[in-house]
């Protein structure tokens, strides 16, 4: 180790690998902006990652290599004997495992972590988890055994605990859990939002002393815009579209969508009917609505669009009526902070974060009321048809950026 008396960074990966070959999303795209970040540094750093056989530590090359795969540039490498063993992982995982393994500075059996953060970090580390993943009292025991050990961790949302009907029924209770332990450890909890410190404080509150909190709001990485590309299959050019953005499950409230156009289906003729653009991976908990998917595959005014790159997904938000986001509740949301940048109307539900970062920019309705929807999709349909749009800014709006981001996170790290 280096004589440098600054404690050393530790990026824990682990939510990162384990949803590697899949588009990154939500979390999964600040855990990359964090690598990409800690990649950039002059400082000492290393990454953690729990694998199904255990813990594996990157040094900086490590790190490097990792984003290169993760980002495209190299292709992950053959599975080795032990991922080959773990059938229950996706061929993409076993993959990442097994290069991790290859990559590594040092790995070891689950009960032999406290041991290898010893050996490595005999001076203590600065363990930094943005992915709620890996946050187990064995990692935290572990950290908090090192000397001068200093423990961040961000909280994106806490809507496992006030919205649990659109969890699993094994989530709130497992989240609580890890909200408890975080309490606990943690000498700084990293918020996307006031909406969120707030929300973390309401829940810790009765829980014993709340640790020190900061807000830093996510940034916004803007692809460049092709509208040269060529569109995905069965998109008609000359009829306009709207795009909603996001994994299929409850509290997205695709229904409402989907309700909607069924309304507008039975208003419209084909030719004046606007294209409903379902950009996101089906998740869990929605049969009703994949069903009702199901119903309408081929249909050529309902089109589900699941793994875009982010260029091709922005040329389409860039060239829609309006970005439509009814979800019920969110944590931070980027899909509608970038359609603002991109200067596309958005259309999204009055919760506190879009107060807070979008202010009066987009068009505020109720999300359990469809009526009011369908007024401002026909208008907005209407306005793009004329070649103008009200919701399409003269001052395009300036989203957070990562410079941002991490200028007000390293105040803390």
């Amino acid at each position: 180790m280096s004589n440098d008396r600054t404690p050393p960074r530790l990026l824990d990966l682990t939510r990162l690998v384990r949803r590697a070959g899949r588009v990154a999303t939500g979390v999964d795209r600040v855990e990359l902006a964090y690598l990409r970040r800690f990649a950039g540094l002059e400082t000492q750093f290393f990454a953690l990652v729990r694998s199904s056989y255990g813990f594996v530590l990157l040094d900086r090359d490590g790190m490097a290599a990792l984003l290169d795969r993760v980002e495209g540039r190299t292709a992950w490498g053959r599975p080795d004997g032990l991922s080959r063993l773990a059938r229950r992982l996706d061929p993409a995982r076993r993959r990442a495992e097994a290069d991790l393994r290859r990559l590594a500075r040092a790995r070891c059996l689950p009960v032999g972590l406290a041991r290898m953060m010893r050996r490595h970090f005999p001076g203590g580390v600065q363990y930094v988890n943005v992915g709620h993943s890996n946050l187990t009292h064995r990692v935290l025991a572990a950290l908090r055994q090192l000397p001068g050990a200093r423990i961040a961790v961000m909280i994106h949302d806490t809507i496992p605990l006030d919205d649990p009907q659109f969890q699993r029924p094994e989530t709130p209770a497992a989240f609580a859990a890890m909200l408890r332990r975080v309490q606990e450890t943690a000498d700084v909890v990293l918020c996307n939002s006031a909406a969120t410190e707030a929300d973390v404080h309401r829940h810790m509150q009765g829980h014993g002393p709340v640790p020190p909190t900061l807000v830093a709001h996510l940034g916004v990485d803007m692809p460049t815009v092709s509208n040269q590309a060529a569109l995905p299959p069965g998109i008609d050019p000359t009829r306009p579209w709207f795009c909603t953005v996001g994994t299929i499950e409850p509290r997205k409230n695709h229904a409402l969508l989907l309700d909607i156009w069924d309304d507008l289906a039975r208003e419209l003729p084909d030719a004046k009917m606007p294209q409903l653009l379902i950009c996101g991976a089906r998740g869990w908990m929605n049969d009703t609505v994949f069903a009702r998917l199901d119903a309408v595959r081929g249909s050529p005014h309902i089109h589900e669009l699941p793994g875009l790159d982010d260029a091709a997904l922005a040329g389409l938000v860039d060239r829609a009526a309006g970005m439509l986001f009814p979800s019920r509740v969110e944590g931070y949301g980027l899909p509608p902070i970038e359609a603002a940048a991109l200067g596309t109307p958005v259309v999204c539900a009055p919760l506190p974060v879009y107060r807070e970062i979008l202010g009066d920019i987009p068009i505020y309705v109720s999300p359990k009321d469809r009526y009011p929807w369908r007024r401002t999709i026909i208008g907005l349909m209407a306005d793009h048809e004329a070649g103008h749009s009200a919701g399409r800014h003269a001052r395009p709006f300036q989203p957070p950026t990562w410079d941002m981001h991490f200028k007000t996170v390293f105040t803390v790290l």
